[in-house]
C-alpha cells in the first residue's frame, strides 16, 4: 500500500500570543496547532485563573476603602478617574458597591457607565476581572448591561486603567436608590431588585476623621471595621501591646473583638453598645489611631501578656479573602 503524501494545511495568518482570543477548554487553540485550547495557550489562561493575587487593589488611591466597598459595604458609590480621561460619549464612570440584577457594570442611557465591585469573578485576580468589565462598559450600547467573561491571562488590570493620582473618595447610601434616577419609572425587575436590596442593608457610616473605618448598626449591637494598611505581623504586635495594657478600646463598654483579612489587609473591628453612633466614636478612633501609631513604631519583644493577647486576637481572625 502507497504510504500517505502529508498533508500540508492551508496558509494561515500566524497570531501572535496577544491576538489570540479565549475559548472553550476543549475548543481547537484560535491559534492553528491543532490542539485543544486547554492543552495550548489556555494554559497561561488557566494558571491565570487559579493564581491568586493577594492585593488585588494595592497600587490604586485608597486601597482600604476598595476593601471595604467590596466586603464590608452594603450601598456606597464613587466616582472613578481615568488615566487617559473619559471616552466620548462617556459624561462619568461611578464604581458601586452592587447594581441591579447583580450586573457586574452598566452603561446607562446618558452613556455613563457603573461598575460592579460585590460580584463573583472569574480568575484569582479581581483587578483583572473589573478592567476587563470597565473597558467593555466604556464601548457598551447606551442602556445595556455588561455580563461578566472569563478574560485574558494578559488583559489590563485597573492599576493600568485608573489615574493613581486620582480621589477615592466613598459616598455610603443607606439604600440602593442611585440604582435609577427614577425610581417610579424602573421596570418592575429592577425595582423588585431595589426592594431586596433595600430591605437586606445593614446601616453602614464612614467615619471622617481616621481613614477607612465604618460603623455599622446591627439588631443586638454596633460595630466598627476599620481597614488598615500596615503589615499584618507588625499591625497584630501593635493591637496585642495596646491590648494587653488596656488600651485598645474605644470608650467604656466597647471591646477589640478580632480582625477579619481581606485582599490582603488587617480589618480590626470593635464591638459597640447599641447606642454608640457613628458620631459617639469619631473622637475615641481618632485617640485610638495616635495610641496605635506609638505602638507601630515599638521594636520590643512582645512581654508574656503581650504574646497571650496576641494569640487571642490571631485566633479570632476570620479570612474574607
Amino acid at each position: 500500500m502507497a504510504k500517505k503524501r502529508p498533508q500540508t494545511k492551508a496558509g494561515r495568518p500566524q497570531l501572535s500570543d496577544a491576538e489570540i482570543p479565549v475559548v472553550g477548554a476543549r475548543e481547537p487553540c484560535p491559534c492553528g496547532s491543532g490542539r485543544r485550547y486547554k492543552a495550548c495557550h489556555g494554559r497561561a489562561a488557566a494558571h491565570a485563573a487559579t493564581e491568586l493575587v493577594h492585593r488585588p487593589f494595592e497600587g490604586l488611591a485608597g486601597e482600604g476603602d476598595w476593601v471595604a466597598l467590596r466586603e464590608l459595604v452594603p450601598a456606597a458609590t464613587t466616582a472613578l478617574t481615568l488615566k487617559d480621561g473619559l471616552p466620548e460619549g462617556v459624561p462619568s464612570v461611578t464604581l458601586a458597591t452592587v447594581l441591579p440584577m447583580a450586573w457586574p457594570a452598566l452603561r446607562r442611557d446618558d452613556g455613563s457607565v457603573m461598575l460592579g465591585l460585590q460580584n463573583d469573578t472569574s480568575s484569582g485576580d479581581i483587578s483583572r476581572d473589573l478592567a476587563d468589565i470597565l473597558q467593555r462598559a466604556l464601548t457598551a450600547e447606551p442602556g445595556t448591561p455588561v455580563q461578566a467573561r472569563r478574560v485574558p491571562a494578559d488583559g489590563p488590570r485597573l492599576q493600568d486603567l485608573l489615574d493613581p493620582e486620582g480621589t477615592f473618595e466613598p459616598v455610603v447610601h443607606s439604600g440602593f436608590e442611585f440604582w435609577v434616577p427614577d425610581a417610579e419609572n424602573a421596570t418592575p425587575e429592577v425595582a423588585a431588585s431595589l426592594e431586596r436590596a433595600n430591605a437586606a442593608a445593614i446601616p453602614t457610616v464612614k467615619l471622617t476623621g481616621v481613614d477607612c473605618a465604618y460603623w455599622c448598626e446591627t439588631p443586638d449591637k454596633n460595630h466598627l471595621r476599620w481597614v488598615m494598611p500596615y503589615p499584618e505581623d507588625q499591625l497584630l504586635d501593635a493591637l496585642a501591646r495596646l491590648h494587653a495594657a488596656g488600651r485598645s478600646h474605644l470608650g467604656e463598654g466597647t471591646r477589640l473583638v478580632g480582625s477579619f483579612r481581606a485582599h490582603g489587609l488587617t480589618v480590626p473591628v470593635w464591638d459597640l453598645p447599641s447606642g454608640v453612633t457613628a458620631e459617639d466614636v469619631e473622637k475615641p478612633a481618632a485617640e485610638f489611631a495616635e495610641r496605635l501609631a506609638t505602638a507601630l513604631a515599638s521594636d520590643t519583644p512582645l512581654t508574656a501578656d503581650e504574646r497571650r493577647a496576641r494569640g487571642g486576637l490571631t485566633n479570632r481572625q476570620v479570612t474574607l479573602s
